[in-house]
């Protein structure tokens, strides 16, 4: 029988009201989340880890202001405000999770790479390098996972959507995610994808 590990997907400061690119309500996944790691045997968390010059931040594109849609090396690109560069407090793991610190196994970094974003957990958005994530868990015995986070139509959407393509079994927590919507609609419909990839999506007390 193959084990269940959740992954906390980008759960930072920058993510949080008053954060850089703050997602509307994202410190009220905080309970829930806190609630999911204590009914978890392993956890793990993603972190967007961004060095100044990453080519996704409109600021390094003169004229072009966060929203915008650019092409970058072949892949499109919605350009973001300077968000989670690496070592700078908005970065960090979130404050709200510290006590639970020891209870994260691992944590990857994304992102890293200026020239491409990276919102899965799992790949970059060129799927040109892993993070790792999906050899560790497997050598963890894992199968299959929870998924929750910030945000549901970006980096949660793509992280479940890579793991179901990877074969794991994949429930992600609706009320444990909170969305961008830069278009109305935009979480629910990253919802509907992956329901439609075979993933379950469900509410916290479903996980019980």
């Amino acid at each position: 029988m193959g084990k269940r590990a959740l992954i906390l997907v980008d759960v930072q400061p920058d993510f949080m009201p008053g954060g850089a690119l703050a997602v509307p309500e994202g410190d009220a996944i905080l309970p829930v989340v806190r609630d999911l790691i204590d009914r978890h045997e392993l956890v793990v968390a993603t972190q967007d880890w961004h060095p100044p010059e990453h080519e996704s931040f409109a600021a390094n594109h003169a004229g072009r202001s966060p929203g915008e849609l650019i092409e970058l090396h072949g892949l499109t690109q919605v350009l973001w405000p300077v968000h989670c560069v690496q070592d700078s407090p908005g970065a960090a793991l979130s404050e709200g999770l510290a006590d639970k610190r020891e209870r994260i196994a691992k944590v990857f970094r994304k992102g890293s790479d200026p020239s491409v974003d990276s919102y899965s957990g799992f790949f970059d958005n060129g799927r040109r390098n892993a993070t790792g994530m999906a050899e560790w868990l497997r050598a963890q015995g894992v199968d299959a996972l929870t998924v929750v986070g910030l945000a549901t139509d970006y980096c949660v959407k793509f992280t479940a959507l890579d793991a179901l393509e990877l074969g794991f079994a994949t429930t992600v927590v609706r009320d444990a995610c909170r969305a961008v919507d830069l278009n109305e609609g935009d979480g629910e419909r990253a919802f509907a994808a992956i329901a439609a990839a075979g993933g379950r999506v469900v509410e916290s007390e479903e996980v019980r």
